[in-house]
């Protein structure tokens, strides 16, 4: 039995995750909501904590002194969302790291800003590692990372993670991991240009997955709402032929997400054998690190304006931020070719071949009214700079109110 002291610590942690900072240069931070007239803030973050080993960044995290992860946790707490979703944390069966993430890193003061703490949080298997059997790049080999269902060297690495503030009913969600390319009707299947032929056989398409990690449905319940977060991590558009193999699952990866919302989603099935999308009238935020600029980048066919350009989305904002600007503009390269607002970028990548892209999302339905976003790429002269290389990508997010409306 713990002691009242440690009862009255604990209490006083779990209020400290709930109290605002203050306002810093670039946003200010909602309270916890406690009725849906209240903000609540979703963010997205790609934290770049994946290692080359199974169990690497378990043995980082454990010491508490991972310096990486210290400065993505302090980002995280000058930004203080209320439910994030997070790319690139390496998954394990027993969500060690997630939690060692938390306990050692979020609920402990990173440079004089306040701990953050997440009562609630999930994770779940991805395909990155999975080895599939196949030689899906044909180089003649087998069981190598690009073999895997998602590129990774070990089941799990480059996996994703949800934290919440508000509780998560996992009884209803839904996974999309396992659910096949083929089946997707008039999919982007990859052909070979040199004999008008598929790129797969038949026998590699009866077992090929379309999520290159999965796609996540899990139902945030916020007061007497439910706002569905919808998080994925679709396979970089890159590191293919002229097959352009990952250049289209990439973009089939974000169509899912886009039929999933728009009833056109019958085909589909999740890892419980569910079909069908999303029900109509749903509250809901797509959010991840897509791998898709809705302007600029190697994608295919568009894929991110399939979101960008989505009614069913609300563009009334757009998250931005100073620094993007600057550093496109400083950085000069390929950033001088693109035709996308440089504010809107969130990952910062080689600027001789790819420069600057939006490729981080978080993007609330029509049923939420959206308040505030922005992006954290504080610019040199903002708080905060020095976290800049904390990760290649940059935490974005959104204010959101809910429609009072506990029908939904």
């Amino acid at each position: 039995m713990k002691s009242p002291c440690s009862l009255l610590m604990l209490t006083l942690c779990f209020l400290a995750a709930f109290t605002p900072t203050p306002a810093d240069a670039w946003q200010d931070t909602p309270s916890q909501a406690t009725d849906l007239s209240e903000p609540v803030r979703f963010a997205s973050f790609n934290v770049a904590l994946n290692r080359r080993q199974a169990g690497a960044l378990n043995e980082e995290l454990a010491t508490g002194d991972s310096a990486a992860a210290q400065k993505i946790a302090e980002v995280i707490q000058r930004v203080r969302p209320h439910v994030l979703f997070v790319n690139e944390l390496d998954y394990d069966e027993n969500g060690r790291s997630l939690q060692l993430f938390h306990d050692h890193y979020l609920a402990v003061p990173q440079n004089d800003q306040s701990a953050i703490e997440y009562r609630y949080t999930w994770v779940a298997a991805v395909n990155t590692g999975v080895d599939s059997g196949l030689d899906l790049n044909h180089d003649g080999k087998t069981g190598e990372p690009e073999d895997a269902f998602g590129y990774g060297a070990f089941p799990g690495q480059y996996g994703m993670a949800v934290l919440s503030q508000f509780p998560l009913d996992e009884a209803n969600a839904r996974t999309f991991q396992k659910f096949l390319w083929k089946d997707m009707p008039d999919a982007l299947l990859p052909v070979n240009p040199a004999t008008g032929k598929g790129y797969y056989d038949a026998a590699t398409l009866d077992s090929l997955r379309l999520s290159s990690k999965s796609h996540w449905d899990i139902p945030v319940r916020i007061g007497d709402a439910t706002v569905h977060l919808l998080g994925s991590h679709p396979t970089p558009p890159v590191f293919d032929g002229v097959e352009d193999r990952n250049g289209r699952r990439n973009h089939d990866e974000i169509r899912l997400v886009a039929d999933y919302l728009g009833g056109d989603a019958d085909y589909l099935y999740d890892d419980k054998g569910v079909t069908g999308g999303l029900p109509q009238q749903s509250l809901f935020v797509v959010v991840g690190d897509l791998n898709a600029d809705p302007n600029d980048g190697d994608s295919s066919n568009n894929a991110a304006q399939l979101l960008t350009e989505n009614p069913l989305l609300n563009h009334s904002k757009v998250p931005v931020s100073r620094g993007a600007a600057e550093a496109s503009r400083d950085s000069g390269g390929k950033n001088t070719e693109h035709t996308g607002e440089p504010g809107q970028d969130t990952g910062d990548f080689n600027d001789r071949s790819i420069g600057n892209l939006r490729i981080d999302y978080c993007l609330p339905g029509q049923g939420l009214s959206m308040v505030d976003c922005g992006v954290f790429w504080p610019a040199s002269d903002e708080p905060g700079f020095e976290l800049n290389d904390a990760s290649d990508h940059h935490l974005v997010w959104i204010d959101v109110v809910l429609a009072d409306d506990s029908s939904r």
